[in-house]
């Protein structure tokens, strides 16, 4: 519902209509794990990558802790280790579906898990 002076109440979004187009940006936390055969190099330019894409879209990229190279609980594809990356992000939730989705089509990553924080 609309509140007062038209600011968005609970995810209410204003009709296109009357020229307001605002999106709430979420809290998120994205963990994925990269293939153990990358270089450290290569690590790095994939986090870059996907905390540009973030912030090209209108997010905010807050805090990506590369984790290093572990022993995964079990294998995936044949392996036993990966590169652990967690990234935390403030974003409407389309684009936060579509940094999803780029992860699934990588080749470079073995898994993924996207979680919305609560306030």
């Amino acid at each position: 519902m609309p509140g007062p002076r038209g600011w968005v109440v609970r995810g209410y979004q204003a009709p296109a209509s009357k020229g307001v187009s605002i999106r709430l940006a979420t809290a998120y936390e994205m963990c994925y794990i990269l293939r153990p055969t990358l270089e450290e190099g290569d690590v790095e330019a994939r986090a870059t990558q996907f905390a540009e894409q973030i912030s090209k879209n209108g997010g905010a990229v807050g805090n990506v802790e590369r984790l290093g190279k572990r022993r995964l609980a079990y294998e995936i594809a044949d392996l036993r280790e990966g590169y652990y990356v967690v990234m935390n992000f403030t974003s409407d939730a389309p684009n936060a579906k579509e940094l999803e989705r780029q992860m699934k089509l990588s080749e470079d990553v073995l898994r993924s898990m996207l979680i919305r924080n609560e306030a």
